[in-house]
């Protein structure tokens, strides 16, 4: 079990004393004016304080705050770090999640100064570290040093009169003294500077920084501006025949997208213009009927089923291929974002000629890393679900995939792109 830092049940006494050096405070700098670096395993009733510290932040105008921290609770507010005047009601500045989503709020006597909160969720279990930066320009949240949100308001600390509580894990106020908001989870990092960090900053604070196009896609996620989303490739996208009537990846998406994540974002447009039998040959000469004709801020490429059966078309012109398609989108006016899918693996004993699509599959995310492109691994997301083995049960014809393979194919594409939502009816569905 990873070493824990002083922790206190609902409801105990404020701590008198530093945490033995643990969170410091430093002086202004380049530096954090506070760091707490021992990672927390928090269960839901405990927290960490630090309030003999919340003086430090309290006249902040601008600054940065950031947290890392892994979670796989879904509970609708789970605080990271949250400052409050305790005798008061509903006043405070808190970083939280609320069913996985990022939430930034401040208020002051019950008013509500800024309440923002993402699309995209950080509840599954991996370690994210996510960031709140405030000058006078506004509020940017951060996730992977990556911004994904922004607002024109820019309360801070000064923001909140009367800071007197500082913790992580829980928030306080005059209805609830003993705290409310409790997380589950761990804490593994929280600091907090007194201006704020550039990207190049944000990134090298995180362990794992995420891609800068995962996070252009949250932004087009969390963003209220309509965005559309060209799904492109073969038979597999197309979704004609194999479906049996049930909807296809594409419409999983569609429906998760332009309706469950609310308005305004139903007025994106999802438009699939995957063809049976396409190979990415054809997707390269056919990029002005297939792609640019929808003026596109997203654009998802699944290819290479077709390719490793059709001739002239091996490895070395399948990747040269690929990186033409992920140059062309990024050559559309606005620079659009593009998305590698790895098509899904076949029934070896009924399609042996395309057992070696593995390879395809490998090259797929070899071009992916190159060129720092998002890329979501179908291939091998199917046999690690299966023990190693191809899921025939995915499967319409031992290639295609059937209903239930299409909606692994949008759970996998949905939580890579981190709209995943246990509680979600496209999320949650269950095909017999």
């Amino acid at each position: 079990m990873r070493r824990r830092s002083m922790l206190f049940a609902a409801g105990a006494a404020a701590l008198s004393t530093p945490l033995g050096g643990r969170a410091f405070a430093a002086a202004s700098g380049s530096g954090p004016i506070l760091d707490h670096t021992t990672p927390v395993d928090l269960d839901g009733s405990e927290y960490v304080d630090l309030s003999n510290r919340a003086g430090v932040l309290a006249p902040l105008s601008t600054g940065t705050i950031v947290v890392t921290f892994r979670t796989a609770s879904h509970n609708q507010a789970m605080t990271l770090i949250s400052a409050s005047d305790p005798t008061a009601p509903s006043s405070n500045i808190t970083l939280n999640l609320s069913g996985g989503a990022l939430q930034f709020s401040v208020r002051e006597k019950g008013a509500v100064l800024v309440n923002v909160m993402t699309r995209t969720r950080y509840g599954d279990g991996l370690s994210h570290t996510v960031a709140v930066t405030v000058d006078a320009s506004g509020t940017r949240l951060h996730t992977g040093g990556r911004m994904v949100f922004e607002t024109a308001a820019h309360p801070f600390f000064g923001s909140v009169s009367g800071l007197t509580s500082l913790s992580l894990g829980r928030n306080t106020d005059s209805d609830h003294p003993g705290g409310e908001w409790f997380c589950t989870g761990t804490i593994e990092r929280a600091a907090v500077w007194d201006r704020v960090l550039s990207e190049s900053e944000l990134v090298a604070q995180c362990p794992d920084p995420d891609l800068a196009d995962l996070g252009r896609l949250s932004v087009i996620l969390n963003s209220g501006t309509p965005a559309t989303w060209v799904v492109t490739g073969d038979s597999i996208t197309h979704g004609a025949l194999h479906t049996h009537g049930w909807r296809s990846y594409p419409e999983h998406w569609t429906e998760r997208v332009r309706w469950e994540l609310g308005k305004p974002k139903n007025r994106d447009f999802v438009i699939d213009s995957g063809v049976s039998g396409a190979t990415s040959a054809e997707l390269v000469s056919q990029f002005a009927q297939r792609v640019t004709a929808f003026s596109p801020h997203v654009v998802s490429v699944m290819i290479g089923t077709n390719d490793i059966a059709t001739s002239g078309l091996g490895l070395d012109a399948y990747r040269a291929n690929l990186v033409s398609l992920v140059r062309a989108v990024r050559a559309l006016p606005g620079s659009p974002v593009p998305v590698l899918q790895a098509p899904n693996p076949v029934d070896p004993a009924k399609w042996p000629g395309r057992v070696g699509l593995s390879a395809y599959a490998r090259v797929m995310g070899e071009v992916a890393a190159q060129q720092n492109t998002v890329f979501v691994d179908h291939y091998n997301d199917w046999l690690t679900g299966n023990g190693g083995q191809v899921p025939l049960s995915l499967l319409s014809d031992g290639l295609h995939p059937n209903e239930r393979g299409h909606h692994r194919i949008a759970l996998k594409m949905i939580k890579d792109l981190r709209i995943f939502e246990p509680d979600s009816q496209v999320c949650s569905l269950r095909i017999p």
